[in-house]
């Protein structure tokens, strides 16, 4: 398994980020690769995605969620990944920490990690993500459960 791990500060209110994150099926907008994501439940996603050249799909289980901190995930079926991302106010900005673990497939996947593919995906999603929140300067909308 490979963990990669990337902070970013953004322009926003905490709760502006938080919820904003929570609009799961807008993440193709920032997401490099995400073809589309589909929320089943509120605890749970499908993913389609071009990783590598090749399309992977997964369902991922939201294990733990606590508004303004916090959201963990875990996959289910399909390609295997797992991670958190975690939200914290530092004066006029939000921090956001990720972090995702998953399991490579393949020769390409491998080659590609090994090069560092992966990790600079997440650094750019994560740069996207920031502009498209401070472009608007409010989220286009939130979900303010707890899973």
């Amino acid at each position: 398994m490979t963990v990669i791990e990337k902070s970013i500060e953004i322009d926003v209110p905490l709760r502006a980020a938080y919820n904003q994150w929570t609009q799961f099926e807008e993440f193709p907008e920032f997401m490099e690769g995400v073809e589309r994501v589909r929320q089943l439940a509120p605890d749970r996603l499908h993913w389609i995605a071009d990783i590598g050249g090749h399309v992977k799909e997964w369902d991922a289980l939201i294990v733990d969620q606590k508004p303004d901190e916090r959201i963990a995930w875990r996959s289910e079926a399909g390609t295997a990944n797992d991670g958190i991302v975690t939200f914290h106010q530092e004066g006029d900005h939000t921090r956001i920490d990720l972090s995702i673990e998953y399991d490579p497939q393949g020769f390409a996947e491998n080659v590609g990690d090994a090069l560092g593919f992966m990790s600079r995906r997440v650094e750019g999603d994560l740069e996207r993500f920031k502009e498209f929140i401070e472009r608007r300067g409010h989220e286009t909308g939130g979900w303010r459960g707890t899973i």
